[in-house]
């Protein structure tokens, strides 16, 4: 279970926790805070409060390694090598989720220059998805894709919390929100949460 109390950061000031095997949707306006609140949840800026996982607290392992457990996935992800398959430590791992994600398997030679918006979306989450962690923190992972692929990234994801990965999603679209989560929490522009059930 993830745990976050009292967590502050800016003006966030929220507690909830999610279960394992459980994913909760994360919605509210542009600029209530919901990607600050991952960042700070995946220890990527400075935040005040307690964060657990399985009642172990953050600060007691190392930054990198809590990270690999609690792993961010930014709307916009960064890419620091020239081709897609320079970004995998083992591209055969990745393979059965890039074609998953309705990619083909040669792309794995692509430059990253050549990557659409929604091509670099998938590919992004498929980086995350390698590291097999226990927490994954969506921030609008199907912002940029078509119907298609936003269903297979929601089946996939969907498949992980099955076998029992915690997932907060952001996402603008109360549709999808009520789809992917088992709860909603919304957050308001004084950076609180409220939590309705979907």
């Amino acid at each position: 279970m993830l745990t976050v109390s009292g967590l502050k950061r800016l003006h966030l000031r929220v507690s909830f926790d999610v279960r394992g095997g459980e994913c909760v949707a994360l919605q509210g306006p542009s600029g209530a805070g919901k990607t600050l609140l991952l960042r700070a949840i995946a220890d990527l800026d400075p935040n005040d409060g307690a964060v657990r996982l399985d009642g172990q607290l953050r600060e007691t392992m190392p930054a990198p390694a809590w990270r690999k457990q609690v792993t961010y996935l930014a709307a916009e992800p960064g890419w620091w090598a020239e081709t897609v398959q320079d970004h995998f430590a083992a591209w055969d791992d990745a393979l059965p989720l890039v074609e998953r994600l309705r990619l083909p398997h040669d792309c794995a030679s692509w430059p990253i220059q050549r990557l659409s918006t929604g091509e670099r979306q998938r590919l992004a989450l498929v980086r995350a998805l390698v590291l097999q962690s226990r927490v994954l923190l969506l921030d609008e992972p199907t912002s940029a894709l078509d119907t298609a692929s936003a269903a297979a990234v929601e089946a996939l994801i969907a498949d992980r919390v099955s076998e029992g990965t915690s997932v907060i999603w952001t996402t603008h679209d109360d549709a999808q929100a009520r789809r992917v989560g088992s709860r909603i929490l919304r957050m308001n522009s004084g950076g609180g949460i409220e939590e309705h059930l979907t």
